[in-house]
């Protein structure tokens, strides 16, 4: 294999449900590398670490000369494509916006808070399985890992109850953004869930101001009608990222994670056997199969790395899955699960930098309850059907796994 005969390619068969391959051969060939529509992609564990904490990048798109991606959206959506949508959120913002925005929502999410949740996560999972015990059963997606963390960070936010299968539509459909969209269709479909799930958190917003308590919306509002500088479209679009990214990245470290036990159950029995492990097994199942395959930095002056130079203004794909199974790092076991890998908590799945990741401890906590206590509670955990995975690109993860549990 040379140089020329490699290429990354998402769309090919089978990248969804396995992209390793690709991202080895990557690594190997052509680990910084210029895709056909303008945007550069790296892929070592090396690379990916230095624009991940590299201040002097940027995450707002205004900063990012047009694609050919974006001419396209340009023709397929006309006057109906928004590009001011979303980018008031604190994932979207350069310092000091980034800094005063995650300041604001951060204290929700110190270690101290987020432990305290510990025994309601245990309550929730709990119940979950009980009712798996009494069905025999379960589907691993819609029974257990979504419901958990859309839960709690419903709670944490005081959300009122809300129709949880259209909510788990639209992110799902919102979430699409986070990876190059092609299809007019999709294009679509995600113009109408953002105006879904605006049009929601509006309602919930208004909502909450006669109806405020001890919630980090609450706070957050708050904060507004104290003279922060929150601006009412600041507010709509922190609480629609909290709500998204506070259940879609966890939904899948426990369905990606579990289907890694399934699969190794020699590593299965080992932290069934051993609950100590629980917090290192959260760490190497995220290395092994990261909720989240990539993450992006914008160049503002040319940047050398990997013995090539990325032009200005150019959009930057940084690997973290590809990174997180780098043999340069990783050694020769970067491709096998070792819930005792002394160095697990070395992955990147959490990004890095300033835009580290504010809910990786709640993440943290809710995959250790979920998975430690469901292989724990079941002697016998078997797939009843191969896995089903969900098609993204970015927050590639499982659709459905049916289960067969018995004590």
């Amino acid at each position: 294999m040379t140089e020329a005969s490699v290429a990354y390619n998402p769309f090919e068969p089978g990248f969804a449900e396995d992209p390793y391959p690709q991202y080895e051969a990557m690594r190997a060939h052509q680990p910084v590398h210029e895709s056909p529509f303008g945007i550069w992609l790296l892929f070592r564990h090396d690379d990916v670490l230095r624009f991940l904490r590299d201040p002097s990048l940027s995450v707002e798109d205004a900063n990012a000369k047009p694609t050919i991606l974006d001419k396209f959206a340009d023709e397929v959506m006309g006057d109906e494509r928004d590009r001011e949508t979303g980018t008031r959120a604190m994932i979207n913002r350069d310092p000091p916006d980034h800094t005063r925005l995650r300041k604001l929502v951060s204290k929700a999410f110190t270690p101290r808070r987020t432990e305290g949740l510990r025994p309601r996560v245990q309550e929730l999972v709990d119940a979950s399985l009980d009712q798996a015990a009494a069905a025999g059963g379960m589907e691993l997606m819609s029974d257990y890992a979504f419901p958990l963390p859309f839960a709690v960070i419903s709670e944490m936010l005081g959300m009122p109850p809300t129709d949880s299968d259209k909510l788990r539509d639209w992110s799902g459909t919102l979430v699409r953004t986070l990876e190059p969209v092609v299809d007019p269709a999709l294009m679509h479909a995600i113009l109408e869930a953002s105006k879904n799930m605006r049009g929601l958190i509006t309602d919930v917003i208004a909502w909450k101001r006669n109806n405020l308590s001890d919630d980090l919306l609450s706070a957050m509002l708050a904060a507004e009608e104290n003279g922060d500088v929150l601006s009412d479209e600041e507010l709509l679009e922190q609480v629609m990222l909290l709500y998204i990214a506070g259940h879609e990245t966890t939904v899948n470290l426990i369905g990606n994670g579990m289907l890694a036990l399934l699969r190794n159950p020699g590593q299965l029995e080992r932290l069934r056997s051993d609950p100590p492990l629980d917090g290192g097994a959260v760490e190497e199942l995220l290395r092994y199969d990261s909720p989240v395959q990539m993450t992006r930095r914008i160049t503002l002056t040319e940047v050398e790395i990997g013995g090539k130079t990325i032009p200005d203004g150019v959009f930057v794909v940084c690997g973290v899955a590809s990174s997180n199974r780098d043999e340069a790092h990783w050694g020769p076991t970067a491709d096998t699960v070792d819930i005792t890998r002394p160095n697990a908590k070395e992955h990147l799945s959490f990004g890095g930098g300033a835009h580290y990741c504010l809910g990786a401890a709640l993440a943290r906590l809710e995959g250790q309850v979920a998975i430690g206590s469901l292989v724990r509670r079941f002697s016998t955990i078997e797939p009843t059907a191969d896995p089903e995975w969900n098609g993204r690109l970015n927050l590639r993860g499982l659709e459905k796994l049916p289960l067969s549990v018995a004590p």
